[in-house]
């Protein structure tokens, strides 16, 4: 199997390329010291299993597996960390690895045949659930088989577009895959929603103005090239009420 190993630790990247490396069996396609470079590095060579610390900085290893779900063909995610107060039970349940440094190569070894007998129906159940309800703080676009972070706090809207999700932020648009109810429910303190197909960013609204018509019309902070936002009826008095409570 292809490997990519992911930890800011340069010496643990090392122990563990030795164990694979000793034992002849795998390939060490990659390594990264981070969630963006292990993104960006899994989208191009494509690896077969993950080996994933937890605690990173920028991108924490449980969002970057988040992310690397969203791949076309997502890695199996092995999670190697010095701390055990994460989840172990509920990651072990989905047959997901959990490994505790330092690493021994008898529970890589097991880590590694638990994770060839995954197939794709198990990853996407392991994608939904990783994480244990933790919000991320990027969402992600896949584009020209990359993938492309986003910062939450970048993001004006989100807005639907036929079956996907189109995000606007503050470089552009691009469309994720990401439903707008699970959005909704997971960033509810930072967006609200105006109407059945937007969600805006409480912190990019600059005012709500009533149009000639009668509608209210979301106007954005910094924004010319913004879509015409209007609330409906049913959202307005939410959307006052979370606008007021700041």
């Amino acid at each position: 199997m292809k490997i990519l190993i992911v930890d800011d630790e340069a010496p643990a990247r090392d122990r563990l390329r030795r164990l694979l490396e000793d034992a002849g069996e795998h390939v060490v396609a990659g390594e990264a010291a981070d969630g963006q470079k292990a993104l960006a590095i899994a989208a191009n060579i494509q690896p077969d299993v993950v080996l994933l610390d937890i605690r990173m900085p920028g991108i924490d290893g449980i969002e970057t597996a988040r992310h690397l779900n969203k791949l076309d063909r997502p890695p199996v995610v092995i999670f190697t960390t010095a701390y055990d107060e994460y989840a172990i039970e509920a990651f072990e349940a989905n047959a997901i690895g959990y490994v505790l440094k330092p690493v021994r190569w008898a529970r890589l070894e097991t880590a590694l045949a638990q994770a060839a007998r995954l197939n794709s129906s198990v990853l996407v159940e392991i994608g939904e659930q990783v994480g244990g309800g933790r919000q991320r703080k990027h969402v992600c676009a896949h584009t020209h088989g990359e993938l492309k972070l986003i910062s939450i706090n970048e993001i004006a809207y989100f807005i639907a577009d036929q079956k996907y999700v189109c995000v606007v932020y503050e470089d552009g648009r691009e469309l994720i895959d990401d439903s707008l109810k699970a959005l909704e429910l997971e960033f509810d303190e930072q967006f609200v929603r105006i109407n059945r197909g937007t969600l805006v960013s409480l912190r990019a609204v600059d005012a709500l103005r009533k149009t000639d018509d009668g509608r209210t019309q979301v106007m954005l902070r910094d924004r010319v090239d913004a879509d015409e936002l209007f609330v409906s009826r049913r959202h307005v008095a939410d959307v006052k009420r979370r606008l007021k409570r700041g």
